[in-house]
Formats: C-alpha cells, structure tokens, sequence
C-alpha cells in the first residue's frame, strides 16, 4: 500500500520539457551539464547510484507501466479517462489546500477548498470539473514545496527503485503526502482502494506519455535531462515561478 502511494507522489513529480513548455512557456529549456555552477554544492553526489537505479526504474516503465498506460489511453473511452483524472484531481486538491494553508497563502488555500466543496457536490465526487468551469483556479502544491517555504534545503538528488527521482526534501515531503493520502482513510474496501491506486499511478503514466516519447528523442543524455529539469522546476515551485539568477 505504501509503496503504491509513494509511486502515485513520484509520477506527480516527474518533470519534462513538454510539461515545461505547455505550462511554463517561460521557464528556460536548457538542461546539461551547464546547469549548475561551479559555486553550488554537487546536487548529484550519489550520480553512479543514481543511473542504475535510473535504468532500473526506465526498464520497468517501458516494460509495464508504458504499454498499462498506453493500452488504458487507446481503449478507454476519453469521458472515462477524463472521469478518472477528474477524481483524483479532486483528492488532490484536498493536499494542496492544506500545503497553501501551510505556506500562509490563505486565499489560494480557500479557493482549493472551494473546489473540493464543488466538485465533490456538483461534481459527483469529483468526476466532473465543475470548480474550473466557476474559476476557481487549480494550484499544485505538496509538501515537499512546504518545506522548501519553511527554508529547508533541496539536499541531494535521490533516484529509487520504483519511486523515481526527488530530492532528499522531496522524498521526505512525498512520504508525507503519501501517508495523508485520502484513499487510504476513506475507502474501508481493500481491493476497492488497490484498484484506485493502480487506476491513479496509471492515470499519472498516461498523462506523461507524449512528454517521455520527447524526451527520448530530444536529450542526448536522458538521465541528466530529467535531473535538471526536475531540481530547477522544484526550485522553481518553491519559489513560485520566481527564477533564480542562476537559472
């Protein structure tokens, strides 16, 4: 159980340029080996580590999780899909407005709350994104963030088998998440929770399915491209989309 739900965190943070470019137009594409200057600390001390457990969790992508994720897109009927993303956008929203409440932004935290209300009302449980059409805006936060707002450093970049790359502060904050996840506590039947999980960790995958095929094809060194993109778009988060110079 636990394992699933830190895998469902991890999805949520795997970061790529397609993501980037759809969502943040403005946040800078380069990734490589100039990223970081020579005054930061290594944000990859563990890189050998790292790598094999890169390829470890690559294999088991495209072995099971991509051809789950890309059989469920190619048969399901997009309502259905959509019904699905909806749901648990809808838990999701739950975490961000008490992660906004812990960073003191009290009117996102709000409308996150309204959303909730909305959309678990009108929205039957969440199957419908009523909130959006009311604009009541969607954020993204997780604790990981929070802890970067209470000025807890990022540390070292961490790749683990199945749950796929985070820094030291992100592991800890995806934990967090994960133990307060709603499905856990409110839905008593366990094969009902373990075919929501999967549905979620599946859903997660198929919604990164255009942005892994770039990232084949456009990085020279995949593993490094998804180190930086992901340590500068976490910074970034942190920061609210306020760059630092040395990005």
């Amino acid at each position: 159980m636990a394992l699933l739900l830190l895998v469902s965190q991890s999805l949520h943070a795997e970061v790529f340029n397609e993501f980037l470019q759809k969502e943040y137009p403005e946040f800078p594409q380069e990734s490589g080996s100039g990223t970081f200057t020579a005054e930061d600390p290594d944000p990859d001390p563990w890189e050998d580590f790292n790598r094999k457990m890169y390829r470890f969790n690559d294999d088991f992508d495209r072995t099971i999780l991509k051809p789950a994720a890309e059989t469920i897109t190619e048969t399901m009927p997009e309502p259905v899909n959509m019904g699905v993303t909806n749901f648990f956008g809808n838990l999701d929203d739950v975490g961000t407005g008490i992660n906004n409440l812990l960073q003191g932004k009290f009117v996102d935290a709000l409308s996150d709350t309204g959303r909730v209300v909305v959309n678990s009302t009108l929205g039957v449980a969440g199957l419908f994104d009523v909130a959006s059409r009311m604009h009541l805006e969607k954020h993204y936060e997780d604790f990981g963030q929070t802890l970067g707002k209470w000025g807890v450093e990022p540390g070292p970049y961490l790749v683990l088998p199945f749950l796929g790359p985070a820094s030291v502060r992100d592991r800890v904050g995806f934990t967090v998440d994960a133990l307060f996840d709603l499905t856990t506590y409110y839905i008593d039947e366990d094969g009902v929770r373990w075919v929501l999980l999967g549905a979620g960790i599946l859903e997660d995958r198929a919604a990164l399915l255009d942005a892994t095929d770039l990232l084949d094809t456009a990085a020279l060194d995949p593993y490094a491209f998804q180190r930086d993109a992901y340590l500068q778009k976490r910074e970034f988060d942190v920061n609210d989309g306020e760059l630092e110079d040395d990005f």
